[in-house]
């Protein structure tokens, strides 16, 4: 009996360290269908300002496989939905901030989530500040990268993180009926 367990574990033993070595030495093949993941980068910090050019928070941006991720810290702000977007220059001139141009809109779209003909890059979902004036909030910016190409918030002349006095209507072209512009970031490398 005891010949017969030894021989059952030797067996066993033996199957296991094969299973493994075969593992170990298989190269790994990859589905030239599947997407390549994309690796997180160093978060992007970016200084978020008002119309009086002081400085109400920060914007912290990481590329993630999904877009660019932004968590959003804020206070000081009047309560209420406020729109938020990409625009296409990095450049927070107040207190009307249209240094920053038009939204982030290299697909050449209209404005909206709900627009037939939209939506631009640079649109992104309302942000709701709270009661007491302040925003923590993380966004998935899915159409923009960090990366090289098009789609890059990191060109030649960056971008910026808007925010408006009023909510996005999601529909009206090219601003959503968003209102002023009451809060900038300029994201740059």
């Amino acid at each position: 009996m005891k010949k017969v367990m030894l021989f059952v574990i030797v067996a066993m033993f033996t199957l296991i360290v094969g299973a493994c070595a075969t593992d170990k030495d298989a190269t790994p093949q990859q589905n030239k269908d599947e997407a390549v993941p994309v690796s997180s980068s160093t978060p992007l910090d970016i200084d978020i300002i008002n119309t009086k050019d002081a400085k109400v928070g920060k914007a912290t941006l990481t590329e993630t496989k999904e877009g660019v991720k932004i968590g959003l810290k804020i206070e000081g702000m009047e309560p209420g939905t406020k729109a938020i977007h990409i625009h296409e220059t990095a450049k927070c001139d107040p207190p009307d901030f249209k240094s920053a141009g038009e939204h982030f809109n290299p697909g050449h779209k209209e404005h909206g989530f709900d627009n037939p003909k939209g939506f631009h890059s640079g649109d992104l979902p309302n942000i709701e500040v709270s009661d007491n004036g302040t925003v923590n909030v993380e966004i998935i910016a899915t159409n923009v990268t960090l990366g090289q190409g098009e789609n890059s918030l990191l060109d030649e002349d960056g971008s910026a993180l808007v925010i408006h006095e009023n909510a996005d209507d999601y529909k009206t072209d090219p601003a959503g009926n968003s209102g002023d512009r009451i809060a900038c970031g300029a994201i740059t490398k």
